[in-house]
């Protein structure tokens, strides 16, 4: 299901097209960390998100296709 990653890396390009311009402003120390943390967990997510998109990872099992299903026992 590789259409759910592209959807993910659409909705963290959609977050960093609104923080890409408060990124630049920040004035404390606190916002300064708080914005690093954040672009690494973009990274991170887009890194993932790519690895999916490219196979060189499996998709997360909920994701994965059922291909056999277990017979039950009907009683």
């Amino acid at each position: 299901m590789r259409h759910y990653a592209l959807l993910r890396l659409l909705l963290a390009g959609f977050f960093l097209y609104f923080a890409w311009p408060l990124i630049p402003v920040s004035s404390s120390q606190i916002e300064t960390v708080f914005w690093g943390a954040w672009l690494t967990f973009f990274f991170l997510l887009v890194a993932a998100n790519f690895a999916v998109l490219l196979q060189i990872t499996e998709p997360p099992i909920m994701e994965q296709e059922q291909g056999v299903r277990l017979k039950t026992h009907n009683h």
